[in-house]
């Protein structure tokens, strides 16, 4: 009997036949990324329940215990379960949720561990909705009992799954810090009301085949494959933190074309107040990116960029004048305020000084990039709660400190009279609180596009802090914001609360 069955061979061959034969069924359901007594223990428990017991198992791409995460991929985990005894059909489940396989099979029982008889421990807060499926469906969830174990402290110890620096880290971290902790932080932030002050940015796609260097001249020569938009700036920081914060509100000043101002309201309306004001000689600022893929993995190369930007930038004098006034009649009704200055002309000195005076909690980023490098140095600010950069924006800040990080960021919290974080690549990141430097290392080495990376740091590592977390779990949070945004091309998606704690829940358990 092949016991590997699609959800289609299921349905149509198999759970006929065994209505027909009145057989109860049980699921269960999971990532069994490494198979250990727990898991025995369980799926024996299971299919003492019913006559046939099915396994599920979550497709790699939409597990969620960090990059690199599972460790095995679907056809191993499957084969695995299938070779045991107890288990009669395995069947792969294509979704963060495992509501795809409850409607196939519609289980007498839907069996779950100790570990989830509790609604409020389970970190995606499914389990309840699942119950209602199987119920639906007319089953009944149930649970096992016995020793609980860990195939991801299994992977992260014995099987090099996290590196030992990291291992380490999280070894010192725990002992100050609990996951509960930093549930109960996440918790709070969706009460916070959020403010998001920046420049709209549409990132561009394209991708190409790189054929090779021009016969004639010294550029690249590529064939074209497709080209993707995403919402970038700082609706892409809105973005991240609306999947934490129920009440999100982005203020900008964005061009007037119709179908970006549609585009925009159509997907982010219902998670992210817009208060858009429209310019007509101030276009959105797009900036078109052409990349190329590894051949042997998912990582992608830049290989050309074009902007849009105007070389004058200015914006009509009665509509900066409404936008500046209403940020001023407004600012003072948010629980803290995130400023993304990324240097191209919205945020001038009458704004600084309204959010440095105003803003009840600020937290700060301060870009350099291509088009006003050495023009948007951080230190043109006097006052910050939280703030974060990277290692070229605080040598651009600081010079004399280039080839000491840690005094630069010393020097550049006294400065700004506040707490924050220097971003530092494949290195970690460095937090500084009051005048102690923490280190907190890469949680991943594997990443798909960095361009991401450090918005979403800013975003989780900022929030976690707001809410009242010390540096240390900020800093914990915005390395696993970073690890993910990573991992994702461009601002195609945005870091969901859910994924951090996941993948906090990973790292804790070491």
């Amino acid at each position: 009997m092949e016991k590997i069955v699609s959800k289609k061979t299921y349905l149509e061959e198999i759970k006929p036949e065994l209505v027909k034969r009145g057989k109860t069924v049980a699921l269960c359901h999971g990532v069994f990324d490494l198979i250990h007594p727990g898991h025995i223990i369980h799926l024996q428990q299971a299919k003492g329940m019913a006559d046939i017991l099915v396994v599920s198992i979550t497709a790699s791409r939409y597990v969620r215990k960090g990059p690199g995460r599972p460790y095995f991929d679907d056809e191993m985990r499957m084969k695995v379960l299938a070779a045991l005894s107890c288990v009669d059909y395995v069947m792969l489940s294509e979704g963060y949720t495992v509501d795809d396989i409850i409607e196939c099979v519609e289980p007498d029982i839907y069996v779950k561990g100790e570990e989830y008889a509790k609604a409020e421990d389970d970190i995606t807060g499914k389990i309840t909705e699942e119950k209602e499926l199987v119920e639906k469906h007319g089953g009944r969830i149930s649970f096992t009992t016995g020793a609980v174990f860990s195939s991801t402290r299994l992977i992260n110890t014995a099987m090099s799954g996290l590196s030992n620096e990291v291992r380490q880290y999280m070894e010192d971290f725990k002992a100050r810090h609990t996951m509960d902790e930093i549930r109960t932080y996440a918790d709070k932030i969706s009460g916070l009301k959020v403010l998001v002050i920046g420049d709209v940015i549409i990132d561009k796609y394209t991708y190409c085949n790189v054929q090779g260097m021009m016969s004639k001249d010294m550029g690249y020569s590529a064939r074209l494959s497709h080209s993707e938009e995403y919402f970038g700036g700082a609706v892409a920081i809105a973005r991240h933190l609306s999947t934490f914060s129920e009440n999100v509100t982005l203020m900008s000043i964005i061009g007037d074309e119709e179908d970006i101002r549609l585009h925009l309201f159509d997907e982010l309306g219902d998670n992210i107040q817009l208060k858009l004001m429209y310019s007509s000689v101030f276009p959105t600022i797009v900036k078109h990116r052409y990349l190329t893929r590894n051949e042997k993995r998912e990582e992608y190369k830049k290989i050309f960029a074009i902007n849009n930007i105007p070389e004058k930038v200015s914006f009509e004098e009665g509509l900066y004048r409404n936008y500046k006034e209403r940020l001023e009649e407004k600012i003072t009704d948010y629980d803290v305020v995130f400023l993304c200055d990324f240097g191209h002309g919205l945020i001038d000195r009458e704004i600084i000084d309204i959010v440095e005076q105003k803003a009840k909690f600020l937290a700060l980023n301060c870009q350099t990039n291509s088009t006003n490098k050495g023009l948007n140095i951080i230190t043109k600010y006097s006052r910050a709660d939280v703030f974060t950069l990277d290692q070229q924006e605080l040598k651009l800040a600081f010079p004399e400190y280039a080839m000491d990080e840690e005094q630069g960021l010393k020097e550049l919290s006294g400065h700004l009279r506040g707490n924050g974080w220097l971003t530092r690549g494949s290195r970690g990141a460095y937090g500084i609180d009051g005048n102690e430097i923490q280190n907190c290392p890469a949680f991943t080495l594997n990443v798909k596009d960095t361009i991401g990376a450090g918005d979403s740091f800013f975003a989780v590592a900022g929030i976690f802090v707001a809410v009242g977390a010390p540096v240390e779990i900020g800093t914990f949070a915005g390395n696993i914001g970073g690890a993910l945004g990573a991992n994702i091309v461009g601002n195609k998606e945005a870091i969901q609360k859910v994924n951090v704690l996941k993948y906090a829940s990973t790292l804790m358990n070491v």
